[in-house]
């Protein structure tokens, strides 16, 4: 005879203990997390390079890079000068919060005001798990289907905010900002939504504001 155990919630119930824990650090400390999701190829890292450069000097900030393999990404940002740390999941295809409290723990927290998490590209296995942050942040790429508000609810209507990714590519792909954004007011009425390309730097500092917003001593 074989039974059969369902083991996602009591996965999810113990990331949501450390969760907890992690959140409490971060609240006592006065340090703002956001984490960062999006598909694959979405402009992730390309956004935060910029945003880092226009937040450094302001806010004191820790980036936390998860990928599946390889330090790619978190080279790139430490270029900007912000200390980056890759966590590498060796195929997860998602950040848990154990994972962001073993960079958390030791660390003089009280030294930062802004904790970035940028999630494994996906947007669907990171939703449903809390890592301990203030906000989520999904990011949508112009180069992606304008559906997929409708094809992926969950995580658009987790969202604190909306970054529209990409848009300098407008002209050459079949993407309607409009009908996104219908997609996305449907899930939430007032989620802020952010027009952005880090290539032409358009729409970054407004988002920067909104962070700024949240994250300023």
């Amino acid at each position: 005879m074989t039974e059969r155990i369902e083991l996602a919630e009591p996965v999810l119930r113990a990331n949501d203990i450390v969760a907890r824990r992690v959140r409490r650090l971060l609240e006592e400390a006065g340090v703002y997390a956001f984490n960062l999701i999006s598909s694959p190829g979405s402009g992730k890292t390309s956004l935060l390079v910029r945003l880092l450069e226009m937040l450094r000097g302001e806010l004191r900030m820790l980036v936390l890079v998860g990928d599946v393999q390889t330090d790619n990404d978190a080279r790139r940002l430490r270029h900007t000068g912000v200390e980056a740390v890759q966590i590498v999941t060796g195929g997860t295809c998602h950040l848990e919060a154990p994972s962001i409290e073993r960079q958390l723990i030791g660390r003089r927290l009280a030294e930062l005001d802004l904790l970035i998490i940028e999630n494994v590209g996906n947007l669907v296995c990171p939703t449903g798990y809390d890592l301990g942050e203030d906000a989520k942040v999904v990011a949508l790429s112009v180069a992606e289907g304008d559906d997929k508000p409708e094809k992926y609810p969950g995580i658009f209507a987790r969202a604190d905010a909306v970054l529209l990714t990409k848009t300098d590519l407008l002209p050459h792909v079949p993407f309607d900002p409009r009908a996104a954004e219908g997609h996305i007011r449907r899930l939430q009425p007032d989620v802020p939504i952010f027009p952005v390309s880090a290539l032409r730097d358009e729409g970054v500092a407004a988002f920067a504001d909104w962070i700024r917003a949240r994250a300023g001593r």
